[in-house]
């Protein structure tokens, strides 16, 4: 709630309370500090009642077969909900901000209702859950986030290895998994690839997981004093640049970030750090020398969830369809297969290739694509990709649960409002 100062009275109104300046501001700072509390509370009250409201929307799109997103409808709030703010002297880019995550939990919360009504079979009271490294690693904290929103209580399963974490799962130890499969800095996690080649698991999900990497160290330290520092290879080659501008440093790597921090955590020693994030540093009683460690700014990791059984995907949400095929050995099968999909109108969003073991200079390609195995285009594409490629096998069908933010035309907002306010 903003406040005003009247020149003449040397006097701050802020809401519906008066407080002069000097001393007697300081005296009902905590009368201040109250109020807010209560304000705090009552928008919980409200988010929590705009969630139930979400819930019975999801209802009606369920029953009415209505795409979870509308774009139009979502700008024209944005758009309305900026112009009410503007009344309010609140910066529409924040308005826009709040109400961007608020939209983006109401998607997720809506999918994740269509998914369970479309797969009750997965709606089980334990979810056993294996993934690479311990408590505190980077897919610990995925597997976190992801099961954050799924029903059933979770049961953490961490592994040395990416091959023991699908096997268990192959096995019925575990029923779910959750593997790396690429990074925005380093790039594509290889051996996860591999690992697909050879499974009969299904990718069931995905999510981007935001990677913020911190030098962590036992108690207090100084980094120019460190010798060695401890991580996944994958972490040290998105942190190269920062550990080269060390000098006299070793890096070592380890089995998970984890492994890493655990380390650190249980050695005397004074001069060795891990690269690890601050939140999982915590859980091995480790502090952050320093912060962004990573070669680019922006470093993401995007995640897949594997299963031994596919899942069903509503049509209503944005899906996505992850192919692996290895094309016959004549000039420009790649690109023939590719236009495929052009001509069908659907979208690539990665292609990747692996070597195919035991034949040399042959190899296997990994295709994502958007749209829904039980859409009519994707379908008649996948049918002639089959028809055309030595090996072809779909790895999964699933949920895009990245939410784009739509966009909101804050100035032509504002313009339209003052236009509407002089009339």
């Amino acid at each position: 709630m903003p406040y005003t100062e009247t020149s003449h009275s040397g006097r701050f109104f802020f809401g519906k309370l008066e407080y002069p300046t000097g001393r007697a501001m300081t005296t009902d700072l905590e009368t201040i500090r109250k109020e807010i509390s209560a304000t705090d509370t009552q928008l919980l009250s409200l988010l929590a009642k705009r969630l139930q409201l979400t819930q019975q929307v999801a209802e009606n799109k369920i029953a009415n077969h209505v795409d979870v997103r509308d774009p139009k409808r979502e700008e024209e709030l944005l758009v309305s909900l900026v112009q009410q703010g503007s009344k309010l002297d609140l910066d529409p880019h924040y308005v826009t901000r709040i109400f961007h995550v608020i939209i983006e939990n109401s998607v997720l919360s809506q999918q994740a209702l269509l998914a369970e009504r479309a797969n009750p079979e997965l709606n089980q009271p334990l979810n056993r859950v294996a993934f690479l490294g311990n408590k505190g690693s980077y897919s610990y904290l995925a597997t976190q986030r992801y099961f954050s929103r799924k029903p059933g209580e979770l049961h953490e399963m961490g592994f040395k290895t990416f091959s023991e974490v699908i096997a268990k799962v192959e096995n019925n130890e575990a029923d779910y998994a959750v593997l790396p499969i690429e990074n925005t800095t380093s790039g594509s996690i290889n051996e996860v690839y591999d690992q697909l080649q050879h499974t009969s698991l299904s990718i069931i999900g995905e999510l981007t997981q935001p990677i913020e990497h911190a030098l962590l160290v036992k108690g207090a330290g100084n980094i120019d004093e460190i010798k060695t520092i401890y991580g996944h290879p994958q972490a040290l080659a998105q942190c190269r640049l920062f550990t080269e501008s060390l000098e006299n440093v070793t890096t070592v790597p380890c089995t998970s970030t984890s492994t890493a921090m655990q380390t650190v955590s249980e050695s005397n020693a004074s001069d060795i750090a891990a690269i690890g994030s601050v939140q999982g540093g915590e859980n091995y009683g480790l502090t952050a020398l320093k912060q962004g460690l990573a070669n680019q700014s922006e470093n993401h990791t995007r995640f897949i969830v594997v299963a031994r059984k596919p899942v069903k995907v509503p049509i209503q949400i944005p899906a996505k369809t992850t192919v692996v095929m290895s094309t016959i050995q004549k000039p420009g099968a790649l690109v023939d297969a590719l236009i495929v999909l052009k001509n069908n109108k659907i979208n690539m969003t990665k292609l990747e290739s692996r070597p195919i073991t035991g034949n040399p200079w042959e190899e296997m390609f990994y295709l994502d694509i958007d749209g829904n195995t039980d859409d009519g285009p994707m379908q008649k594409a996948l049918e002639e990709l089959q028809g055309m490629t030595r090996k072809f096998k779909v790895l999964g069908c699933y949920p895009i649960e990245e939410v784009t933010h739509t966009k909101v035309p804050v100035y032509k907002a504002l313009t339209e409002n003052s236009s509407n306010l002089q009339n």
